[in-house]
């Protein structure tokens, strides 16, 4: 069921928490850990789980970090979405995703300079920037879920070119700013 509530002030600590346990996890293999998604910006509503993205130098990093043995769960959902207008190559959308279920969180391991990596950060520090298009967002995410709370296909049908407008001003934004992905949190 997706269910959308309003922002806590303890998800900057439990991905604290949670990033410590990778850092512990994986060692050197990992270039950054990033807290991501919409949990990653203050005052937005999110489902409650904590989005991660660990970055690291090449994919097959991904398949040595031993994160099964620390309690994270492999899913087969291995590509990121490819924006409408976008040819991208497919390893600019690959990624691997873990899941751990004691506290829900996704572990997003992307590769350093992809496409879906700087994604993920863009998104977040543009939303965090702007509090109206953060705002906006936060109502369409709540409506999808009242709309299809049980349809996760529709929810994110609907959802992802939502935020695909949202990019393009996120884009727009970073070219003025000069915006380029911040280090590790």
């Amino acid at each position: 069921m997706i269910v959308i509530v309003p922002y806590r002030d303890g998800w900057p600590a439990e991905f604290a928490s949670i990033a410590q346990r990778l850092r512990a996890a994986a060692g050197d293999a990992v270039v950054a850990i990033h807290h991501i998604g919409s949990t990653a910006v203050p005052g937005l509503a999110a489902k409650d789980i904590i989005d991660v993205q660990i970055t690291v130098a090449d994919i097959g990093t991904a398949a040595r970090l031993p994160l099964a043995a620390a309690g994270f769960a492999l899913s087969p959902h291995q590509t990121d979405h490819c924006p409408p207008g976008r040819s991208l190559a497919p390893e600019q959308l690959e990624k691997r995703l873990y899941k751990l279920e004691a506290r829900p969180a996704n572990v997003h391991i992307r590769v350093a300079g992809r496409f879906n990596q700087r994604y993920a950060l863009l998104c977040r520090d543009y939303l965090r920037a702007h509090r109206s298009a953060a705002d906006a967002y936060g109502v369409i995410k709540r409506e999808l879920a009242r709309l299809f709370p049980n349809d996760a296909d529709s929810y994110y049908g609907v959802k992802d070119p939502v935020f695909d407008l949202l990019m393009a001003a996120a884009e727009d934004w970073a070219a003025g700013t000069g915006w380029s992905p911040p280090p590790s949190d």
